[in-house]
């Protein structure tokens, strides 16, 4: 015998009540929901650079040196965001830069993420000396100049993409555990730690099983941050000469080389510098907006 089983009037007015919820959350959220957007543009741009680049970003055509974008006087469709001073199109270079810059953040990210996480991790866990010894070399890397560090590895191992991420990623791992550590320390005092303790699980339990899934949100938001950070030092370094070499296209090192034509031929540094300024921009919205999300605090 079937019966009809009716909804209470609380019960049908739960889930309007949770997509008006959920549509406020994005409204809030707008500003890094629309970076996300361009963020995946970007991000696609440069997986596909093969098939939406218009021409090959290493291709030299002197006699199409220092063609201004298309919408000035002088300029061509067929160089959209003009050629540089020996005739390679611009558009498809910072299209390929792209993928340079990305790659050297998420790599480099994970890298520090990694280091910073499981040190600090260790040090608000066990403490005495283990705490002891990594605060030590903490104090020591942020003591020491990143340039300096740059500069000693670039001479040993050669400038390279690989060498490139090697070194932003072990020169940002304090900034990780140095939050983790302080978290650690709040959370290993907390009952479910201490009834774990007391059925006799491992130390490794207690870290990856109980402690870490805590910090996983705050993991995320720093490494979003993190990301245009690394984006903005790998473009510096590249625009001192330490970074990925010419001809392969970075936007650090399409800043250097455009500098000099800065006075004539402006687009040549304004558009990777651009390209930083969004890609940057874009990332850190996105963060500041998976802050707020992931944040129990904050009432969306």
């Amino acid at each position: 015998m079937s019966a009809v089983v009716e909804r209470s009037p609380a019960a049908r007015d739960l889930a309007p009540a949770a997509r008006r919820g959920a549509l406020r959350r994005l409204a809030r959220l707008r500003w890094g929901v629309g970076a996300a957007a361009v963020m995946l543009a970007i991000v696609g741009a440069a997986l596909l650079a093969p098939w939406v680049s218009p021409h090959d970003p290493l291709a030299v055509d002197i006699r199409h040196r220092l063609v201004p974008p298309a919408w000035m006087e002088g300029g061509t469709t067929r160089h959209l965001l003009g050629t540089d001073q020996v005739g390679r199109d611009l558009l498809a270079r910072v299209i390929y830069g792209g993928r340079v810059s990305l790659v050297i953040g998420v790599f480099a990210v994970l890298i520090s993420a990694t280091l910073g996480v499981l040190g600090g991790l260790a040090a608000g866990y066990f403490g005495g000396r283990t705490d002891a010894v990594v605060m030590t070399l903490l104090n020591v890397m942020l003591s020491f100049p990143f340039v300096l560090l740059a500069l000693a590895v670039i001479a040993v191992l050669g400038p390279s993409l690989v060498n490139m991420i090697f070194v932003l990623g072990v020169a940002d791992w304090p900034l990780y555990a140095r939050v983790i550590r302080a978290e650690t320390l709040a959370i290993r005092e907390r009952e479910f730690i201490t009834a774990g303790r007391a059925l006799g699980m491992s130390h490794a339990r207690l870290m990856f099983g109980q402690i870490f899934p805590n910090l996983v949100s705050l993991i995320v938001v720093i490494a979003t941050l993190q990301v245009a950070r690394v984006i903005i030092l790998e473009s510096f370094l590249s625009f001192l000469g330490l970074g990925i070499q010419p001809p392969t296209p970075a936007w650090g090192n399409m800043l250097g080389e455009g500098r000099v034509y800065m006075l004539n031929s402006w687009w040549i540094a304004a558009f990777p510098g651009l390209a930083i300024f969004v890609t940057t921009l874009v990332i850190n919205l996105m963060g500041n907006a998976l802050r707020d999300w992931l944040d129990p605090h904050m009432k969306l």
